[in-house]
């Protein structure tokens, strides 16, 4: 049947993790589409549109960015608890190598950025490339197939889910307005009953998302960026409810949240005067992070830690497919173009950041899909260090 031969193919994406980064792909074709045709000042003015009452009054885009965005945080935070509590974060020494790497890949990016933009309204913007998104780089791995590596994946996960919790700590600390004490002592209020509930094992999800949505009120309010409520939480969610809440929230955030927070932060309209801005501070800044600073932080502090014996590189992985790795980690777009949504108030370098980001992350992409490509399964890893404790 016909419909059957369009639903088969796009259950098979669905399943391979690759259509949730084909969306999002599609999404930024659309709105680069859009803004720059007849319909872009009607499709600007969209997102731009007001949408309730009273302190409640927003456009639909900080509706986007700061509530389903929260969504789209608490399913962070979710993966996150998981993965420290009994997924592979559980145990120190296998979270020791994801964990470094992400640490070298968030500072060399933002060292890189500010050695552009130095002395600039433009070093706001200093996070910017520090963030890897997840769905994108797994997308990349996903359409490699089985030339890559299961303990690659596996590492790329890891070292993602690490870079978010990196990401949430950088924007509760670097990207907070002015603090209104009221609403943040109501919102450690609520977030102390929600772990208390935690504490006293109250299942009910229904009364954990009822004071949720009374924490990202206050955390809105307080000054603190509202995003942040969702991961608070998702801290308190009973543990054996956390993977029922991922899979249930896991398609709404894939194919509806995110591909909609691509249509709303690429909505850019590009100009020949905006040619000559690509390669100014910010753009070179934000590019150079993600393309260069990425791979090297990742892969220098990666080898560093594996040379001096802490550390052994996962099964079947050489260093060829592990620069690779680095490359991809350098797709940052989600998280990378959040951020640049919260580093500046002019809308001009806004939108200079969100297009670095696109063709940074365009170019890593290509370049880690190049490195992996002709991997084959049965390559043992190039340098296989022992670990410390081994050696005699």
């Amino acid at each position: 049947m016909p419909l059957r031969r369009i639903i088969i193919p796009i259950r098979e994406l669905s399943e391979s993790g690759k259509l949730a980064g084909l969306l999002l792909l599609l999404a930024t074709v659309v709105s680069l589409v859009l803004s720059n045709t007849t319909a872009g000042p009607g499709y600007l003015a969209f997102w731009e549109t007001h949408v309730g009452y009273g302190a409640l009054d927003k456009s639909v885009s900080h509706w986007v960015n700061d509530g389903l965005m929260a969504v789209f945080f608490f399913v962070v935070g979710l993966e996150i608890k998981r993965e420290v509590l009994y997924g592979e974060l559980a145990e120190p020494r296998q979270a020791l190598l994801p964990a470094v790497a992400a640490v070298g890949g968030v500072l060399l990016p933002a060292v890189i950025h500010l050695a552009f933009t130095r002395g600039t309204p433009a070093a706001s913007g200093w996070a910017i490339p520090t963030a890897t998104d997840i769905a994108f780089s797994l997308g990349i791995l996903s359409l490699l197939g089985d030339r890559v590596p299961f303990g690659l994946r596996v590492f790329l996960t890891a070292l993602a889910i690490i870079d978010d919790l990196l990401a949430v700590i950088i924007i509760a600390a670097f990207y907070t307005s002015g603090i209104h004490s009221g609403f943040l002592l109501g919102a450690a209020a609520i977030f102390a009953v929600l772990v208390l509930l935690n504490r006293f094992k109250v299942k009910p999800l229904g009364l954990y998302i009822l004071l949720g949505l009374g924490l990202w009120f206050c955390v809105l309010k307080s000054g603190i960026h509202a995003t942040i409520a969702g991961v608070l939480l998702a801290l308190s969610i009973p543990t054996d409810r956390l993977e029922d809440l991922e899979h249930a929230l896991q398609k709404p955030v894939n194919y509806f949240i995110l591909p909609l927070f691509a249509l709303c932060n690429t909505a850019i309209v590009l100009s020949a005067d905006i040619v000559p801005e690509l390669f100014s501070g910010l753009a070179l800044g934000v590019g150079l992070g993600l393309m260069v600073g990425k791979p090297l932080g990742i892969v220098g502090v990666t080898w560093l830690v594996v040379r001096m014996g802490q550390a052994q590189l996962p099964t079947n992985v050489n260093w060829r497919r592990f620069i690779g790795l680095g490359f991809t980690a350098g797709i940052g777009f989600t998280m990378a173009i959040f951020i640049a949504t919260l580093s500046f108030n002019n809308e001009a370098a806004v939108d200079l950041a969100k297009l670095a980001v696109l063709i940074g992350s365009a170019i890593s992409a290509i370049i880690g899909m190049i490195i992996l490509a002709p991997g084959q399964l049965t390559e043992e890893p190039a340098d296989p260090i022992p670990l410390k404790e081994e050696v005699r």
